[in-house]
């Protein structure tokens, strides 16, 4: 599936709309970083030479952040400077104010500095025309304060994917519909579009479809005018899943229309032309998870990210947990930390309908299908749904 998801161009975006995006093209620095050689810290800039323990020198002005250029600093002569302030020419070193004995017109040196000693040099961080942020980086804070301190406004980034989500089912209404019998609320449409929107695109949903193939093959030529289409429902093998007709009428080449997994048995991948389409299975969580395993990835790489995957670490079972074998199943869980183990503890509603069992879910345990019955304390591999550890304390004592 992952070669058929592509970047699909790029376009500028300015500094507010940047966060989470990612670089289309390596973005070089305009400028030395820092530009001008200044103090990292309040005291005094001297000629290393003349600071000398006891060594007594008398002021020659001061250098402020953002005041006038400062004198050269003569010989035998210190001179006040605060943070960021530019360092006069001759100086090469600056004492903290900590290790001086300020004197009426003078300064005492209680501890020599060494050239260079305090000082931020020109380029020394960055230097002008080097790799700033190279192609592929995702923009976070960070990277929008270096390219605002490089007068950097905007740049250029892969363009977010429009996701047309499309649902099928004579039982599906929206949530202000009015109840009849027999009807659900097609939630399945809420949560992908949360679940696209967090994944960085723009989700785009197409009205409810019912079970009518010339309506279904409409509907689906519609979502196809989005960079990627996923389906939702219909992909089984009952009397009213028509979803493979009209994919089939649409030209959509399917590759799979089953996966070896629980939940999310029936789900499909198609290409019309270039363009990706997904068919997902109807069931709520089976919705989710599929979408998580197998849309998530292709979406990320859509918006130039070079690591797509969710991470997967090592957890221990918080309790026994039992399943049935047959297929692989990725069991919904809580995770908890407990010193340097990381514990998943299973939620105790697992079917592939019940929505509750997705909720405050941190990570999916990959549960092999050999094995019916697990241990606590035993260790499996889990996708995190999120940068989640199970960490309950503050960093750092108040």
């Amino acid at each position: 599936m992952m070669p058929a998801f592509r970047t699909l161009g790029e376009e500028r975006v300015t500094l507010h709309d940047l966060s989470g995006r990612f670089v289309a093209h390596d973005v070089l620095a305009r400028a030395d970083l820092p530009p001008f050689d200044n103090s990292a810290m309040d005291g005094y800039a001297v000629r290393a030479a003349d600071a000398t323990v006891g060594a007594t020198l008398p002021l020659a002005g001061e250098s402020r952040a953002g005041g006038p250029a400062p004198a050269e600093l003569e010989a035998g002569r210190a001179m006040r400077i605060f943070t960021g302030a530019v360092m006069p020419p001759g100086a090469d070193a600056v004492v903290m104010q900590e290790n001086t004995s300020p004197t009426d017109g003078a300064v005492s040196i209680d501890q020599a500095p060494k050239s260079g000693e305090n000082v931020r040099k020109r380029g020394s961080d960055l230097e002008a025309g080097a790799v700033m942020l190279p192609k592929g980086m995702r923009i976070g804070p960070g990277e929008i304060g270096l390219l605002a301190a490089q007068r950097i406004g905007a740049v250029s980034v892969f363009r977010r994917p429009v996701v047309a989500i499309l649902s099928t089912g004579d039982e599906l209404r929206d949530v202000t519909d009015p109840e009849e019998p027999g009807t659900i609320v097609n939630s399945n449409a809420y949560a992908l579009a949360a679940q696209v929107r967090e994944a960085g695109g723009i989700p785009w949903v197409v009205p409810n479809v019912p079970d009518d193939l010339d309506v279904t093959v409409e509907r689906i030529r519609e979502g196809l005018g989005a960079d990627l289409l996923i389906t939702c429902g219909g992909v089984s093998v009952g009397d009213y899943d028509l979803v493979k007709d009209a994919f089939e009428k649409n030209g959509i080449d399917a590759s799979f229309w089953k996966v070896r997994i629980k939940p999310g048995k029936p789900l499909t991948f198609g290409l019309a032309g270039d363009k990706p389409v997904v068919g997902l299975p109807g069931n709520p969580v089976s919705a989710m998870v599929t979408f998580e395993v197998f849309v998530r990835p292709g979406l990320r790489r859509m918006l130039g990210d070079p690591k797509p995957f969710r991470v997967r670490h090592s957890v221990a079972l918080a309790a026994d947990h039992t399943h049935s074998p047959g297929r692989p199943e990725l069991a919904r869980a809580t995770l908890e930390r407990d010193g340097d183990t990381v514990y998943a503890r299973p939620l105790r509603l697992q079917g592939s309908g019940s929505l509750p069992s997705m909720l405050g879910v941190d990570a999916l345990v990959m549960l092999p299908d050999g094995v019916r019955a697990f241990s606590a304390g035993e260790r499996l591999d889990a996708i995190f749904l999120a940068d989640h550890s199970g960490a309950a304390e503050a960093p750092f004592d108040a």
